[in-house]
């Protein structure tokens, strides 16, 4: 009997996060729109950084891994709590604008990245506002919100950033 307390005892320590985890199926996709979306943006900013050609791309370029690389390690720490799995790699849609970028210099890789971020923005932003609001996790729903003011934030920025033509 003794022994039957003490492995249920461990089991329910061991899976108390897991039972604590409230994120739903809604919850899980927001993650995987914006885990991709945000590696795409840490990967294209480092390579905007050296690879821009004026000085304003090369600054929004290290908001956006600085920024981006913040948001994903909370994500990844709120994931975790939840028991949410996200991938660590790129999907192939993003892999694709990655090799695009990295085909561009000058103008046209200023031109491609900046709209690249205008959409990428545009939609997270959108996903974020959504999740603040509806998402099923309390934890989720902080993340979205916080994370929506920063998102708006980098959309003034992108605005206020103008590749030359």
């Amino acid at each position: 009997m003794k022994r039957t307390a003490l492995v249920l005892a461990a089991t329910l320590l061991a899976a108390g996060p897991a039972l604590a985890a409230t994120a739903t199926s809604a919850d899980r996709a927001f993650v995987a729109k914006v885990s991709q979306g945000g590696m795409f943006e840490v990967d294209a900013g480092k390579l905007a950084e050296t690879r821009g050609s004026t000085q304003d791309v090369r600054d929004f370029a290290t908001t956006e891994v600085h920024d981006h690389m913040l948001v994903g390690a909370k994500l990844k720490a709120i994931s975790s709590s939840e028991g949410v799995t996200f991938a660590s790699t790129p999907n192939a849609e993003f892999a694709g604008k990655m090799a695009t970028l990295k085909g561009l210099s000058g103008p046209a890789f200023d031109e491609a990245y900046m709209s690249d971020m205008a959409a990428l923005h545009d939609a997270d932003g959108a996903a974020f506002l959504q999740e603040s609001t509806n998402g099923g996790s309390p934890a989720y729903r902080a993340f979205g919100a916080e994370t929506h003011r920063i998102v708006q934030r980098h959309i003034g920025a992108i605005h206020g950033t103008q590749p030359p033509r």
